[in-house]
């Protein structure tokens, strides 16, 4: 698990290169000041990657997100061939999620 600023984590993120790692780091604290700005009591946010059908270069990426907000969860999921794709699409769900 890789840690960011105390309320963020990263779960299954150590196979991947640090070039792709340095964006989704950006990617993910950008929605994360979002989520503190719009959230009532903002606690942590976790994501979690699994690789599944992993076939020579190519992978599908299952992307889940769990925020918890004020001692709730909400949760978001999503699979895409994309890496960034997949974690950009599940934030924008949990973003939606507290925007409502």
């Amino acid at each position: 698990m890789i840690e960011l600023g105390g309320n963020i984590n990263l779960v299954g993120f150590k196979e991947i290169e640090s070039s792709e790692l340095y964006v989704l780091k950006k990617i993910v604290g950008n929605y994360t000041r979002k989520f503190n700005d719009k959230c009532q009591n903002f606690e942590s946010i976790t994501i979690s990657l699994k690789k599944i059908h992993e076939i020579e270069d190519s992978a599908k990426y299952e992307i889940q997100v769990k925020l918890m907000n004020d001692g709730k969860p909400i949760n978001s999921e999503v699979t895409d061939n994309n890496l960034f794709v997949a974690v950009g699409d599940s934030l924008k769900k949990i973003e939606s999620l507290v925007s409502s």
